[in-house]
């Protein structure tokens, strides 16, 4: 076997939080991948994640050149990133001094951290991020490309169907949650009488909905998360789960709403169950369903 043909069953996964990287891990293992994991240091789940890795190895979020060793080392030329980066922790006090930059990193953001001309937006930073170790030799591809299972299909996920109220909140939520997806700033909205209880910025999808049954007591509101209209199916891609479910079940949600084809969905068993045990409706809807929805209204 020739050392490219090696190589091609090697693959890298920069893991973050939650268990959509495990998910991953486990189906590049099933298609005959060996996996060589650099793990986020304060979100991956290591313990879940060793089992399907050839190798693991921890990693700050600005230690660039560190990423780009322990692949080389083990002649990594495709990779692929999964799981959240909690954007929070850029904004704690002394934050350099507990996540210092090498001087690769410290190069490739300077303009984004202590220049005025740029800017910290998912698709600048990740993006940043490919595309400096394609110029190294390692490629980034969708997580989903590997794992297409993952990505919900259209229609119907639980028993109970929105009801007229419901669908008009996502109509609604949906032209919302696509232009503060267009501008990078959130991919989810909360909605309720066609009136925006809260968006999504950097502190996530829970802790948007969260904020939204406090400022609603009287909950029934709907949860819309979508793609952005300029997605990068690489990275930062939107992503359900059973979690998901319980925040909405626990701040008094009654609906969610998703773009099919365009958002992963972690253990869709365990979700539909929690929905339908619940009363949650459940729904994956595609781009072109709701703007006809948008025209004909």
């Amino acid at each position: 076997m020739t050392t490219s043909a090696v190589n091609d069953r090697r693959i890298g996964l920069f893991a973050a939080w939650g268990r959509y990287p495990v998910v991953v891990a486990e189906a590049l293992v099933a298609q005959g991948y060996e996996v060589y994991c650099l793990g986020v240091k304060g979100h991956a789940e290591e313990a879940a994640l060793r089992p399907f890795c050839k190798a693991f190895q921890w990693n700050g979020l600005a230690r660039y050149s560190s990423c780009l060793r322990f692949w080389r080392k083990h002649g990594v030329t495709q990779a692929t990133m999964a799981g959240k980066i909690h954007k929070t922790i850029l904004y704690r006090p002394l934050v350099f001094l507990h996540n210092v930059p090498d001087v690769r990193a410290f190069t490739m953001f300077f303009r984004n951290f202590w220049l005025t001309d740029g800017d910290r937006r998912d698709d600048t930073l990740l993006g940043t991020v490919v595309r400096e170790f394609a110029k190294d030799g390692v490629e980034f591809a969708p997580a989903t490309d590997f794992a297409p299972e993952l990505l919900v299909k259209f229609g119907q996920l639980s028993r109970r169907a929105p009801t007229a109220l419901e669908r008009k909140d996502i109509e609604f939520g949906w032209n919302l949650a696509k232009e503060m997806g267009r501008l990078d700033i959130g991919q989810s909205v909360v909605v309720k009488g066609r009136n925006a209880l809260a968006v999504e910025a950097i502190e996530g999808t829970d802790a948007c909905i969260r904020r939204a049954g406090e400022l609603c007591r009287a909950g029934k509101f709907t949860v819309v998360k979508v793609a952005k209209p300029q997605q990068d199916m690489r990275f930062d891609v939107p992503t359900i789960g059973l979690g998901t479910l319980e925040q909405i079940v626990a701040a008094g949600g009654s609906c969610l709403a998703v773009e099919a084809g365009k958002t992963i969905i972690i253990d869709e068993p365990a979700v539909r169950a929690f929905a339908d045990r619940h009363g949650i409706a459940l729904v994956a809807y595609s781009a072109a369903e709701q703007a006809g929805a948008s025209e004909a209204a």
